[in-house]
């Protein structure tokens, strides 16, 4: 069962926000309107670093098309299975997406959630298309713009927290986890994308080690490697896929344009998933 989450914090002072009608407030008069699409904006202008931060409505929709046609059901498989492994029978679990995107892996997590458990979620991205979209296409979870550097989440309201590709701040997510609370943090491999990357660039990188270190407050308790090959058939997947990645914008224009003149690439996707519990000492 999916239940509203409900401890926000106000971006500009902190204090509980609480809903009244359609919009969220806090004890000092500040008020933040749930938009029709069912999302609330807690990204004050005063944080924003750009005009329109995040991902573009376009890079969005290629992102959600190449999501929904499989490619990395194995990605969230996994982290399913990660987060739901030790969960008791009747758990109640408030679980934040840290850089949710259009909210692939939260809805795939609660397809994967036994029918016994009541989860709290909430998605929460800095690019305001990405929050439009997920929240279109789920209506039960809690839908944010905000930043993962100031958390618009009450200190000690979550149980877990994923960071998908995204850029952790270990501070905060320290802050808005209870005591023992965990963090799964999935990251790109030394060898994901290697084939794409081959046409980009002129040259790659030397291979970096796939190891993982302990965020400042946390302990490691696993890590795992997910490694499988993705045949892309068309010019159009090929295309997704590279504007849903940063390379669209680090490579040249004609080595981008070589890409996706292709037809056919078969790709390897090469993932790190690492889980970290809080340390008690950490708050």
């Amino acid at each position: 069962m999916i239940v509203p989450f409900q401890a926000l914090a106000c971006p500009l002072d902190g204090a509980a926000l609480h809903r009244s009608g359609n919009a969220w407030q806090c004890g000092s008069g500040h008020s933040f309107d749930i938009s029709s699409q069912g999302y609330t904006h807690l990204l004050p202008v005063q944080r924003k670093r750009s005009r329109d931060p995040g991902d573009s409505k376009e890079m969005v929709a290629s992102r959600r098309r190449f999501l929904g046609s499989g490619a990395y059901d194995p990605i969230a498989q996994a982290t399913n299975r990660m987060v739901l492994a030790g969960a008791p029978v009747g758990a109640n679990m408030a679980c934040l997406d840290a850089g949710c995107g259009e909210g692939h892996y939260l809805r795939r997590l609660t397809a994967s959630a036994g029918p016994d458990m009541t989860l709290a979620l909430v998605g929460l991205d800095i690019s305001k298309w990405a929050v439009q979209s997920a929240a279109r296409q789920d209506k039960q979870m809690t839908w944010l713009v905000g930043s993962n550097a100031n958390l618009p989440i009450r200190s000690g309201s979550l149980d877990w927290i994923l960071c998908m590709f995204g850029f952790p701040v270990y501070a905060e997510f320290a802050r808005v986890l209870k005591p023992g609370g965990q963090l799964l943090q999935v990251d790109a491999g030394s060898r994901h994308l290697h084939e794409l990357r081959e046409i980009i660039y002129p040259a790659i990188k030397a291979e970096r080690k796939n190891t993982v270190s302990e965020p400042p407050g946390f302990e490691r308790m696993e890590s795992d490697m997910l490694n499988y090959s993705v045949p892309l058939s068309s010019m159009e997947q090929i295309s997704d896929l590279l504007a849903m990645t940063p390379h669209l914008y680090r490579a040249k224009a004609e080595d981008v344009a070589k890409a996706k003149a292709l037809t056919r690439l078969s790709i390897t996707v090469d993932v790190r998933l690492a889980r970290f519990r809080l340390k008690p000492t950490s708050l």
